[in-house]
């Protein structure tokens, strides 16, 4: 009797390593089960992420920093201010600008006064002209009745002489008033021109000041998009140069994700597609996307250096294509995802 109940404990302890053993052999079937018909039935890549538009906030002015109104990752608005660069050097410069665009439609003002003159005088000389053509006219007459009249001894000969010298005189007088006329009219030219000339470099120096205004405003930097900020890279007081980058936004506005195929796995995607997709942040949370494009070239194309195959050192690598993924019902994952988080995107096989 002691024999048996002894030996029935030690067969239970054989017994159940087996049914351990076992039991982890299946789940572990069930599972390999499972991952092989999961294989044969989806397109998986864990090589993709979610993506986001990046804005850069870049100066347009050099300066430095007088104030900054926003700090690290924190949310702004499209039109928010941003910081202010110190503008007083270019207040001064707008200062002396304005004050030579007085000055010069102080020389327009004067160039028109003496167009002003240049005509009055160009008309006094075509009038002095009219008066010396009509006492040239008179004279003539007079040369021609004394002629007649010496020709009868009805004149001395010192009255014709002083006839004929008035005629000549008249003649020339004549010719210098036509040489005043045209002289005149030349001046008016002249004019002209000096005017329309210091009306340009007006309108120059008007256009200058429309530059500096427009400096000036890009002293204050503002949001060019809805976001959240990234890490700042200035602070108050640091001279800035113009095109250096200040802050980036985040636009949160748009998120889809970029997932990168094998170009072995492209026959089996397509646009419009429903795809699963799985964010390693959030493991449980069950998202949808759809595919709307496919890239035309493979990621190795897009980088800095690109593979030459024709140089002779050639290997052979599976190509990788990109695929844009729009998440469907984004507006449930605005606040939880976040640009470069890492997804897993599974595609299922009809």
């Amino acid at each position: 009797m002691n024999t048996t109940s002894t030996k029935e404990p030690k067969e239970q302890k054989n017994i159940l390593p087996r049914i351990i053993i076992s039991t982890i052999l299946i789940i572990g079937l069930i599972f390999l089960i499972k991952g092989v018909w999961f294989n044969i039935h989806h397109e998986e890549t864990d090589n993709a992420q979610v993506e986001m538009r990046i804005v850069p906030i870049l100066s347009r002015v050099s300066g430095y920093v007088d104030k900054i109104y926003a700090d690290d990752y924190s949310v702004v608005r499209k039109g928010q201010l941003l910081m202010v660069v110190d503008s007083a050097e270019l207040v001064l410069q707008l200062q002396e600008m304005q004050a030579d665009y007085i000055q010069s439609l102080s020389d327009i003002d004067n160039s028109k006064a003496s167009l002003v003159n240049a005509e009055a005088s160009l008309a006094s000389s075509k009038g002095n002209l009219e008066v010396i053509k009509v006492r040239l006219e008179k004279c003539s007459a007079d040369l021609k009745r004394d002629k007649s009249l010496i020709e009868g001894n009805a004149i001395t000969q010192k009255q014709m002489d002083e006839t004929h010298s008035n005629f000549d005189i008249t003649s020339m007088q004549l010719k210098s008033g036509q040489i005043d006329v045209k002289v005149a009219a030349t001046r008016i030219a002249i004019l002209n021109s000096l005017v329309k000339k210091a009306q340009a470099q007006a309108d120059i120096k008007n256009s200058h000041i429309d530059q500096q205004r427009l400096k000036l405003s890009y002293c204050r930097i503002y949001a060019n998009a809805d976001g959240k900020l990234g890490k700042r890279n200035i602070d108050e007081g640091q001279f800035i140069q113009a095109g250096a980058p200040l802050f980036t936004v985040v636009n949160t506005q748009s998120q889809w994700v970029v997932a990168n195929f094998k170009e072995s796995q492209l026959k089996n995607l397509e646009v419009g597609k429903i795809v699963h997709l799985k964010i390693d942040g959030y493991p449980k949370m069950e998202v949808q996307g759809k595919i709307t494009s496919l890239s035309d070239a493979t990621g190795a194309k897009f980088s800095l250096l690109p593979p030459d195959n024709s140089t002779g050192n050639f290997v052979k690598v599976t190509q990788r294509v990109p695929v844009r993924i729009e998440i469907l019902e984004e507006a449930k994952y605005k606040d939880l995802l976040r640009a470069g988080m890492s997804v897993v995107v599974s595609v299922p096989l009809q």
